[in-house]
């Protein structure tokens, strides 16, 4: 008996062995069988090829090895496989990492689109993540100051890399660098090679069956610093666009140099899709067969009509769009048949319903735009291509659009907390403290700069305002409805006639020229600063005639040096007295009448933020109201020359929009 436990004992010290060595290094060509630990929609199809995202919208997918590897050192090396086959051949949506993290649970809260399933807005650039990230990243995102939509990053602790590089390959045989085209739909081969004595971290790639190149793509010197038990494995995350994103083979060892892959035993990923080709026209001469052929296709149509509740409007220029295309089924399921009790508000250019996407569950905000709105298809499309391609914090993000017959409908980011405006004129929602207040200006100043100096293009907003700043579940600031947004090349000059904006928000030279500048956003934003300090809306015609323009009450008692006595009497006081004149002058500042002496967006960032003094405010004394220069500019001829008519639409019950067409 004694004799059979100590055998019992020794063989359970041999397994554990044996498992612990497993844990240090492992190798799979393919996944067939294996016990890998999936997240999301990942899956494992049963040739043994791992899919980690397929063209599904908003979704994540995470595979990991199934057990925690105990590092010693920092030292490791991987190699493994991969292919991203998109669903259409230019839009690749968002990419892969291979990953080191102490916990998979940390993912937990983490979000796809740009954010590739591993962080949220709040978690990126977290020093204590302790996650370190190759990634092979498809779509430029200008806030992680990515380089292009096809590179490969480094990233420790946050998705802006440490260092990157276009996706590329050193050909031994050409003596030169290749291009790889991360979305090719090829299967690509990837090594990682760290070596914590000399601190030098090595990554490199080439197309599959090409042998490791000699020179690595990045090298660079860098302290990981890895310790403990740790999980290794990949993440990969889709958005608006999508692609069908796959491991086909995967080593690791944590010691040494990673077994080589047996390229023969790899389950091959799907063809790389093509656009459909259109079809050969056929004549047929016999006159029966042709009558058969029209009567099929007649009943085929009609019935098509009959069960087909759903018809939606597909046009040419849909292609030209990244955004994502939602069906109208699902969106009329979201709202369930856009109800009442789903409604958000209803606004000049239509209705806004709640919506829970039926394949996710994730609540959206979507926009039915309605048939007399006089926004119409050119303005439908403008905001498709603007807002679909803008990424930054502080704008609701355009998720996807969907047109059936007559409706227009754009899907956006469910913002929790709803427009500013009900919480500095309602009682519906609790009032913002001041630090709420500076918080937000700041997130929508930091948009702004974005819009008009960051972006591969200027974006001119053109309807800035309390109710179309969107307050998300941790009251961060978002600038929405690109409905009105004009969009030109950096260094040239906008072509319009028509007038456009809410009127308080209009700057005085808008109603002489018509044509829109980042200037005119700047008056906006100026405006939007002085009624968020002060609690009051910048046209209130109810008031006494000295009081009906904010501006023109503010600036009364800032002449005589008591502009504290303006700030809104719901903060009780309770606001810090520096920051409350910096942005009181600051919105006075940018509200100027006179174009020339407003300061751009990134001055008014860089005064925000206390890296710039706020100089002297210059005023003259013939100017300085803003009825006067209102009626300066109507009363222009060039103004009544190209304009045919103005029309005052009414957005809701406090708020007008003026809209003039040029000829």
């Amino acid at each position: 008996m004694a004799v059979s436990m100590s055998i019992l004992v020794y063989m359970v010290i041999i397994i554990s062995i044996a498992i612990a060595e497993n844990q240090n290094q492992f190798v799979y060509n393919g996944f067939h069988g294996s016990n890998l630990h999936l997240n999301g929609i990942a899956k494992i199809h049963p040739n043994g090829l791992l899919e980690l995202t397929d063209t599904s919208y908003q979704q994540i997918g995470r595979a990991f090895f199934p057990f925690p590897i105990k590092f010693n050192t920092s030292s490791f090396s991987t190699t493994f496989v991969f292919a991203i086959v998109p669903k259409l051949p230019e839009f690749g949506g968002h990419g892969i990492t291979f990953t080191i993290s102490p916990s998979i649970e940390f993912f937990n809260r983490a979000v796809a689109n740009q954010y590739l399933g591993l962080f949220n807005i709040t978690s990126n650039g977290h020093p204590t993540n302790r996650v370190f990230a190759i990634e092979l990243d498809t779509m430029k995102n200008p806030e992680f100051e990515d380089i292009d939509d096809n590179h490969v990053g480094i990233d420790i602790n946050s998705l802006q890399s440490y260092v990157s590089a276009p996706a590329s390959y050193y050909s031994d045989k050409e003596k030169e660098n290749k291009t790889l085209r991360l979305i090719s739909g090829k299967p690509i081969q990837l090594w990682i090679d760290y070596d914590e004595r000399d601190m030098l971290l090595n990554v490199t790639m080439a197309p599959l069956g090409t042998q490791k190149p000699w020179l690595p793509l990045l090298s660079t010197n860098l302290n990981l610093s890895m310790s403990g038990s740790m999980h290794v494995g990949f993440s990969a995350s889709t958005g608006a666009v999508a692609s069908d994103q796959y491991i086909l083979g995967w080593s690791f060892n944590k010691s040494g140099q990673s077994q080589s892959l047996d390229y023969a035993k790899l389950p091959p990923p799907p063809p790389p899709r093509s656009r459909p080709k259109a079809k050969p026209d056929f004549q047929v001469a016999v006159p029966s067969v042709i009558s058969c052929l029209l009567v099929i296709t007649f009943i085929g149509t009609a019935y098509k009509m009959w069960i087909r509740r759903y018809e939606e409007i597909r046009e040419d220029w849909e292609h030209e769009y990244g955004p994502h295309r939602f069906s109208y089924k699902d969106l009329y399921k979201a709202t369930k048949g856009f109800k009442e009790g789903e409604l958000l508000g209803i606004g000049g250019f239509g209705e806004v319903y709640r919506g829970v996407l039926p394949s996710s569950n994730e609540q959206v905000a979507i926009k039915r735009v309605s048939h007399s709105s006089k926004q119409g298809m050119k303005e439908f499309i403008a905001e498709i291509a603007t807002m679909g391609r803008l990424r930054h914090r502080n704008l609701v993000q355009l998720l996807g659009y969907c047109r059936r017959k007559g409706e227009l409908l754009l899907v956006y980011d469910f913002m929790a907390n709803g427009s500013l405006d009900t919480f500095l004129f309602t009682n519906e929602k609790m009032n913002l403290n001041w630090s709420q207040r500076v918080k937000i200006l700041k997130g929508v100043a930091s948009a702004l700069v974005y819009l008009h100096e960051d972006w591969e293009q200027v974006v001119i907003h053109r309807d800035i305002k309390a109710s179309n700043v969107l307050l998300d579940a941790q009251l961060n600031g978002r600038l929405g409805d690109f409905g009105l947004a004009k969009f030109y090349d950096h260094g040239s000059n906008p072509r319009t006639t028509r007038l456009v904006g809410t009127i308080g928000y209009i700057a005085p030279e808008l109603a002489r020229i018509g044509k829109p500048t980042t200037g005119s956003d700047v008056f906006a934003f100026g405006i939007l600063m002085l009624e968020i300090a002060c609690g009051r809306r910048p046209f209130e015609p109810e008031r006494s005639p000295e009081e009906v323009i904010l501006y023109d009450w503010f600036l009364e008692y800032w002449k005589i040096g008591l502009i504290l006595q303006t700030s809104d009497p719901r903060l009780e006081g309770n606001y810090v007295v520096e920051e409350m004149e910096l942005i009181l002058n600051l919105g006075l500042l940018c509200a100027n009448p006179t174009q020339e002496i407003r300061p751009s967006m990134r001055k008014v960032m860089q005064y925000l933020d206390g890296n710039a003094p706020l100089s002297n405010i210059f005023f003259d004394d013939a100017t300085n109201s803003l009825i006067t220069a209102y009626q300066r500019s109507l009363n222009s001829t060039s103004f009544q020359a190209s304009c045919d008519n103005i029309s005052i639409v009414s957005l809701s019950s406090s708020t007008e929009s003026i809209i003039c067409y040029g000829r």
